[in-house]
């Protein structure tokens, strides 16, 4: 086990973890650029784990990590125990950054503290930030900045957070943003949000105006910003960006980040897929697509749209192409869900039952 250290520096208090202390091996792509593996050993790693995005209530990590602390640790253990080894957490912008170039040290403080919780049960960290999941907590001058300006607002946040986790081996990445897009043509002022799912805005926007410029173009630059920022202090962990299935370059609806012409400026792609039913096959050729010469991860699935069993099938047969794979998990444990009634909580329970078996299975 390993112990989380708490330093004091001047003239801010700042807590960090620190690696010295750790046996937990830190996470790098394999040679082949296929899969990922632990440092020193060369020990094959395959991400499977949770989102840990909101509780079951609906209320995001940053709502109650201060006051019920006790409770992130009790799901992190319940997470641990039915065979994670990835936690990804999402963080806000509002939460963390008090205005574009000063974030706020008591959420980082709160950060550096989960990190050490994740180092202490041998979990990893997927760390997404620039959240705006909550349009109603963004803050006004967020949204007033113009395209150059929120870019670099956004790096003060990504500085900030490799700052404190730069040391840690719990880190196994960083996702620049949740489903960001580059949208054609010209948005309103201050329209950085895609449409509310579930009360949340998940999907952003990186751009108000394409301005002639070609969206994969915009994309690599954005990367490339954010990437600079995050590698003055931390030039170990790896850097993703979660993307939703449609990327790829083909016709119809297209995100912009298409897979090959991004994939040089990361150490690994993550995707966002959901299997329907009857279209497992389907799922499985638009996984195929991402698979351009570097590790790709599921970062984001879960059975909403088939039945457990497709489910599985979809699991299975992404073996190939996929690295890892991330599911959900919002605090209730397989022994309250069986209690339940109701059809979220079975579906929940089909799918923490199938992560279970299949974690046993990766442990082989």
């Amino acid at each position: 086990m390993s112990v989380f250290m708490v330093v004091f520096c001047f003239p801010a208090v700042a807590v960090t973890c620190h690696p010295e202390t750790s046996d937990l091996p830190w996470v790098q792509v394999s040679k082949d650029k296929q899969s990922f593996v632990l440092a020193p050993t060369a020990k094959a790693f395959i991400p499977w784990g949770f989102n840990y995005d909101h509780d079951d209530q609906g209320r995001l990590l940053e709502d109650y990590w201060d006051k019920e602390w006790d409770k992130v640790e009790a799901h992190f253990a319940q997470m641990k125990k039915l065979g994670a080894n990835v936690v990804r957490i999402h963080l806000q912008v509002s939460k963390f950054m008090e205005e574009s170039n000063k974030p706020k040290e008591k959420a980082l403080d709160r950060l550096a503290k989960l990190v050490g919780l994740a180092e202490r049960l041998g979990l990893y960290l997927d760390v997404t930030g620039l959240g705006c999941y909550q349009k109603a907590d963004v803050p006004a001058w967020y949204d007033k900045l113009s395209e150059k300006d929120r870019w670099d607002a956004q790096a003060q946040f990504w500085e900030a957070v490799a700052g404190r986790c730069a040391k840690s081996p719990a880190i196994f990445c960083y996702d620049l943003m949740n489903e960001p897009v580059v949208p054609g043509g010209k948005r309103k002022d201050g329209d950085w949000l895609g449409p509310a799912f579930a009360g949340k805005h998940f999907v952003q926007v990186i751009t108000l105006d394409q301005d002639d410029r070609p969206r994969p173009a915009i994309a690599r630059q954005w990367i490339q910003h954010l990437t600079a920022a995050i590698r003055k202090h931390d030039k170990r962990h790896l850097i993703t960006v979660g993307l939703v299935d449609w990327s790829l370059d083909r016709k119809g609806l297209t995100s912009g980040f298409v897979p090959d012409k991004i994939v040089d400026d990361l150490d690994f792609l993550s995707v966002h897929l959901y299997p329907e039913k009857g279209k497992v096959d389907e799922c499985l050729k638009t996984l195929a697509g991402f698979a351009v010469g570097k590790p790709v991860v599921i970062e984001e699935t879960f059975p909403l749209k088939c039945s457990i069993e497709e489910f599985e099938q979809f699991i299975e047969g992404s073996k190939k192409p996929a690295a890892g794979w991330i599911g959900f998990y919002w605090g209730k444990p397989p022994e309250e869900l069986r209690r339940s009634k109701t059809i979220p909580d079975a579906m929940m329970l089909g799918w923490l039952e199938l992560f279970k078996k299949k974690a046993k299975s990766l442990e082989k």
